[in-house]
């Protein structure tokens, strides 16, 4: 006779399946992985620091790397999971396989050609999902998809990450901005506010397009609209009264509204110094994008959506904030002292702690993940091991 702890059958079947539906998502983000570590050994090359693997090739692709091949496979993934179709998933495919051959030798034409495919099915998702339940906060994030097909397309043509580089920050600002609109209307959030992120989404977009046709105007343009959509997200972002809470939530709301701050920054520098193509300025805006707004926002999310995505549960604790904290003050170091104020070594040392902070945070992330699925597997099989309690005659 089974005990009075057991699970029933169809619980521990349904327990099963989803492991092994996220088994298989898992597989898809293998190589956003591996695009994040290649982008990290192609990070220390350009400071000039000792990398494990010293190809040539790698920093040409950088950005491309880390905003296509890594960011792109998490949102798609992300993204397919939401859709529910079989073919959803053939976004976050190629744009994974698309970042494992910019890392190989002959291989940053094809890669390309499967991240545009990759950013083409990610829109076609988006198009299937409007068709479901259209909305503002939709619009801005295939905004973000629309910017992504632009860049592969345009670098597929031979144009330069520094030219592209208003396109690749629009792809993961506006899909980041749509769902924290998404999340806004939650709160009651005015319709006329929902006009204003449009607005400003789509100046965000159209101040990326007009950078190439017009590099002056179309950067004022972007960096206008950055920081106007900043100030929306801001007002009206639930992490202001999150803030004042514990745990997850407040880690989420530093996380965020310090994003912002970079965010607010970039726009500024764009706006401020006009088309930047090299230099200190040029890394400021880079690092300020990518790694103070669009990884803080990963940071921000990961013990949200990761356990959605991959079925594997991904506790809080306080060592999170160890390596947020470590993110933040580094880039700090970096911008601030380093690019800002012309001071190599500042510049140097905190590039390098940029570095450690994301592979902190995949430590920790990682050992939390599999910390608590081994408690929870204890917990399912020692209950059908508990005895019935004895029935008294």
């Amino acid at each position: 006779m089974t005990g009075a702890g057991a699970a029933p059958a169809p619980a521990r079947a349904s327990a099963a399946a989803a492991r092994r539906t996220g088994a298989r998502r898992a597989v898809l983000l293998l190589p956003a992985g591996l695009a994040l570590l290649a982008g990290l050994d192609a990070a220390l090359l350009l400071l000039g620091l000792p990398a494990p693997v010293g190809a040539d090739r790698l920093p040409r692709a950088h950005g491309v790397l880390l905003v296509l091949g890594f960011a792109g496979t998490l949102v798609s993934l992300e993204r397919a999971v939401a859709l529910g179709d079989r073919w959803g998933y053939l976004s976050p495919a190629c744009l994974g396989a698309g970042g494992l051959l910019l890392i190989t030798p002959g291989g940053l034409r094809p890669g390309g050609l499967l991240l545009a495919s990759g950013a083409a099915v990610l829109l076609a998702v988006y198009v299937r999902l409007w068709r479901r339940q259209p909305g503002p906060a939709l619009a801005v994030q295939a905004g973000g998809a629309v910017a992504a097909l632009g860049a592969a397309l345009l670098w597929l043509g031979g144009l330069d990450v520094p030219r592209l580089l208003p396109w690749l920050a629009a792809f993961p600002v506006l899909t980041i901005a749509g769902e924290r609109l998404e999340l806004s209307r939650v709160g009651l959030l005015p319709p006329r506010a929902e006009h204003t992120f449009l607005a400003c989404s789509g100046a965000v977009l159209a101040g990326a397009v007009a950078t190439l046709l017009w590099p002056a105007a179309g950067t004022l343009l972007l960096g206008a609209a950055l920081l106007a959509l900043v100030g929306r997200l801001t007002a009206y972002d639930v992490a202001r009264r999150t803030l004042r809470s514990t745990g997850l939530p407040r880690f989420g709301a530093a996380c965020l509204l310090a994003g912002y701050a970079w965010l607010g920054l970039a726009g500024a520098l764009w706006l401020v110094y006009g088309p930047i193509a090299g230099g200190p300025r040029y890394d400021a805006v880079v690092h300020c994008v990518f790694l103070g707004f669009v990884l803080s926002m990963i940071m921000a999310h990961a013990p949200v959506i990761l356990p959605a995505v991959l079925r594997r549960p991904l506790p809080y604790h306080p060592a999170l904030a160890v390596p947020a904290w470590l993110l933040h003050l580094s880039l700090a170091l970096r911008v601030l002292v380093g690019d800002l104020r012309g001071v190599e070594w500042a510049w140097r040392l905190g590039g390098a702690l940029n570095i450690a902070a994301v592979l902190l945070f995949a430590a920790v992330a990682a050992s939390l993940s599999m910390v608590a699925a081994r408690r929870s597997r204890t917990a399912r099989t020692s209950r059908p091991s508990q005895s019935a309690p004895e029935v008294s005659r």
